[in-house]
């Protein structure tokens, strides 16, 4: 038995029914116990997101380092990068079109689910010293669980930082970002990642907020750019899309026989696949931009919740659809290629030469502030594990700051080395998100009466007939009376 083999089966028995059935179980408690929030609110999300566009809110606002937009926009930034091209096109090559759906479905749900971690890391948050809010899942964990009387925080917040520090040491952005730009321009894989590795440290020993300014460029308008370009190929061919949804439907409940180079996939695999790349790329349950969102300064942890509605359906329904509509729509989706090499073939059919150039640009700009972006993760999980021994944890950060581009460059040189395909990288990105999925989605099903507190609150001070009210809600660091559990 290969690798490939051994790790497919180890993907499959942590991406079993049981996490299945829990990220799409914990997506529907939220949406249906909340009235349907997503959907009835999805308007109220979107233009609480655009007026952060129009005005710096930061006097309005409270807590934290990033502004509400900086923050969203680091989050999209790590959401939004090689998940929503390669991490799609992975996705179909091996599930087939139908994973696509399962995407959608994770993301309809997920955005009650990315909802509630949000503004969960919000209300939670600590305040160091120096006046910077931070918080996520650990803390959640910790506070939560002491606040409601619920035991064993501890091995839970292990288990998940283990997850989320994993994705550090094995750097698997950096070898899909250097393996598109090298086929597309012919330059040696290992060069480039060199250079991607330099770009990296260009933002990151900026600090966090450095991220922050950075994202608020970059996302929107590559985002925006790659988004025109696949609409674009899509109507070129836009007879064939009817047929295209045909078989996105008809194979997510249907298994699919082997045809042209796809190997064929049973319904369990087609799930599993859709869904497990549709939290990589959303992050919905998977709690990392909780842990983004939680340095935002606002006033109210709702509003940064709402937030999480917009970045999942932007991150999913828009750009994944927009990448997994090409693949399947040009007829490329059963070549036999997977990853980047796939979405470049897709991109190419449509738009020739300068469809390889458009798609390796997006990989690399949003691959770049995708790594940054996750850099915040891992700080906050430092941050989080050494307390308040803080030279301690001023020096690891030094030593985390000057090694996180290190692990992807050691990848790329050892993978185009030895050959390992890039279909095995993805099986890596699966195993690392789920751990920490379960574990998050345990904690915010424990937590959700804190969640529909706020809630509450929110839906009379700021939309109901009580609007204009001052919001009883304090931030748990604000509140004397918890200041213990700190």
């Amino acid at each position: 038995m290969g690798i490939a083999e051994i790790m497919d089966k180890i993907v499959g028995l942590l991406w079993g029914l049981p996490l299945l059935v829990s990220v799409l179980g914990v997506g529907i408690f939220f949406t249906i116990k909340s009235g349907f929030w997503q959907f009835r609110y999805f308007k109220h999300a979107w233009k609480y997101a655009f007026s952060l566009l129009k005005k710096d809110r930061n006097n309005e606002e409270k807590g934290g380092i990033l502004s509400s937009y900086q923050a969203v926009a680091t989050a999209l930034g790590s959401a939004i990068g090689i998940g929503n091209i390669a991490g799609v096109a992975s996705a179909i090559a091996i599930g087939g079109p139908g994973a696509l759906f399962w995407m959608w479905v994770c993301a309809l749900i997920g955005m009650a689910t990315k909802m509630a971690e949000i503004t969960l890391a919000l209300y939670y948050r600590t305040k160091d010293p120096d006046g910077e809010a931070y918080g996520g899942p650990t803390y959640y964990l910790q506070k939560g669980f002491k606040e409601k009387g619920f035991f064993g925080w501890r091995p839970l917040a292990v288990i998940f930082g283990f997850g989320i520090m994993s994705d550090y040491f094995l750097g698997m952005s950096a070898y899909t970002i250097s393996e598109a730009v090298s086929v597309t321009f012919n330059i040696n894989q290992i060069a480039v990642g060199v250079g991607f590795a330099i770009l990296v440290y260009a933002v990151i020993l900026g600090g966090i907020k450095r991220l922050g300014e950075v994202s608020a460029v970059v996302v929107p308008i590559m985002a925006i750019f790659y988004v025109l370009a696949g609409v674009f190929i899509l109507l070129k061919d836009a007879s064939s899309l009817p047929g295209t949804f045909e078989l996105i439907f008809k194979s997510a409940f249907k298994p699919i026989a082997p045809v042209g180079g796809f190997a064929g996939a049973s319904i369990m695999l087609v799930a599993r696949t859709g869904i497990a790349r549709g939290i990589y790329s959303n992050e919905a349950g998977w709690g990392t931009a909780a842990m983004i969102h939680s340095t935002a300064k606002v006033d109210h942890p709702i509003k940064q919740g709402l937030l999480g509605i917009v970045e999942v359906f932007v991150d999913t329904i828009i750009v994944c659809s927009i990448t997994g509509l090409v693949i399947i729509n040009t007829g490329v989706w059963n070549s036999g290629l997977s990853s980047s090499a796939l979405a470049l073939k897709a991109f190419e059919s449509g738009l020739g030469t300068w469809g390889s150039i458009i798609l390796t640009l997006g990989i690399f700009l949003l691959g770049w502030t995708s790594v940054t972006a996750k850099y915040t993760n891992y700080e906050i999980i430092l941050r989080h594990a050494t307390g308040k021994n803080y030279k301690i944890r001023k020096t690891i950060i030094k030593l985390m700051r000057y090694g996180v581009a290190l692990p992807g460059l050691c990848l790329t040189i050892y993978a185009v080395k030895k050959g390992i395909p890039s279909s095995i990288i993805w099986l890596f990105a699966d195993m690392v998100t789920a751990l920490p999925t379960f574990v998050n989605l345990i904690a915010i099903l424990l937590l959700s009466g804190k969640f529909f507190e706020l809630l509450r609150d929110y839906n009379k001070t700021k939309l109901g007939k009580s609007q204009g009210e001052p919001s009883k809600i304090k931030l748990f660091y604000e509140d004397k009376s918890k200041i213990t559990n700190k």
